[in-house]
């Protein structure tokens, strides 16, 4: 492994600190091309699969990546915008939204810097951390956009960071947010959102939680994901008020034969519709913006299924995106953990000129 050279920064360039939110990723295009560039990376990582790797790769490259790019290309044309993904539209729109929030200090470029990059896909993490890097960035937070922490989410962001920290001869003090499931802006965030879908649509009898499914054995592992969306759940369901019952915590994106978290999110939504249960309200509070997840797999699918069975109402109710409280949710949990890190653009023009001057006349090159 060679070090990574230095970019070449003018003597007296101000120090910066930096927020860097990182999502799962996606694809490029609607496409199989770009379908089986995506999912050759995301499920390459040992952390989204832990079997075996060559066992795996037999898998992967005999059978997967053969089969599925065709078919899940297909389920991304279906909620493709003019803007593209709908992960990376709202994934963007949010990192511009925070960098406002948290404002815009200085005169261009603000000394605190908010970007954004996706585990798998583009922007990657290593080039949005040299980018960050050529801005003389030498304080990065790293906040994953996943409220819930998993060691397939979470834990492999920090993965790819550390992974770009290996090649950095000079390396940047990094801080990482591991989770917020119980933030108390991001629960107001969800209540918000479903008292605001309720105000418009009215409510359903139950309101059904769906959030990302991993193996079971991971929580016997000693992942704490299972319980850490037991606890959001509960205190969405206490801040709204609701009964025994009328809540209901699912795990959706199942993969494989292998038992995920139960209950699954699908066949719950069947299961209600054949107790007699005419609307539900569905949300994924583990999500951070829409995605196929959502949009397909839940308001496509699982609407179809509940439908089918015999239920007569399904209301999807969206995810945070860009709403308010929940930008608000994301500038105060950086707040909080860049706190004693100078975030204001430095004002003595005059110390780092001289701090120029003297670097070129002890012979620096700029």
């Amino acid at each position: 492994m060679s070090l990574q050279p230095e970019p070449a920064l003018p003597h007296g360039t101000p120090a910066r600190t930096a927020v860097l939110l990182v999502n799962l990723g996606t694809p490029d295009a609607p496409t199989a091309a770009a379908l089986r560039r995506y999912l050759r990376e995301f499920l390459s990582d040992p952390r989204v699969v832990e079997i075996p790797r060559a066992l795996w790769w037999l898998i992967l490259h005999g059978i997967i990546l053969r089969l599925r790019p065709a078919k899940s290309a297909a389920k991304y044309a279906s909620v493709w915008t003019p803007e593209g993904s709908p992960l990376a539209a709202w994934t963007a729109k949010q990192t511009k939204l925070l960098q406002g929030y948290l404002g815009e200090r200085g005169h261009p470029p603000p000394a605190l810097l908010v970007r954004h990059a996706m585990r798998y896909g583009n922007p990657s993490v290593a080039s949005v951390l040299d980018e960050l890097k050529a801005a003389n960035a030498t304080r990065i937070l790293v906040l994953p956009l996943y409220p819930q922490y998993a060691a397939a989410t979470t834990a492999s962001v920090n993965d790819a960071v550390m992974a770009w920290m290996r090649r950095q001869r000079r390396q940047p003090e990094l801080r990482f947010v591991n989770h917020y499931h119980d933030d108390a802006g991001y629960i107001e965030a969800l209540v918000q959102r479903v008292r605001t879908h309720w105000m418009t649509h009215g409510r359903g009898e139950r309101l059904v939680l769906s959030f990302h499914g991993v193996p079971e054995r991971s929580l016997h592992l000693g992942d704490p994901y299972h319980c850490e969306c037991q606890v959001t759940a509960r205190l969405l369901g206490e801040r709204l008020g609701l009964a025994h019952g009328e809540l209901l915590v699912t795990f959706q994106s199942r993969f494989g034969k292998a038992k995920w978290l139960t209950p699954y999110t699908e066949p719950t939504l069947v299961a209600l519709a054949t107790q007699d249960v005419k609307r539900v309200d569905v949300m994924c509070p583990g999500f951070a913006a829409d995605c196929l997840e959502t949009l397909e797999e839940i308001d496509q699918e699982a609407r179809a299924a509940f439908l089918a069975a015999g239920g007569q109402a399904f209301e999807y109710i969206a995810c945070l995106n860009d709403q308010h409280e929940w930008i608000a949710a994301l500038a105060a949990i950086a707040i909080r953990h860049t706190q004693g890190w100078p975030t204001a653009t430095p004002s003595d023009a005059a110390a780092l000129a001289s701090q120029r001057a003297r670097a070129l006349a002890m012979g620096a090159r700029d």
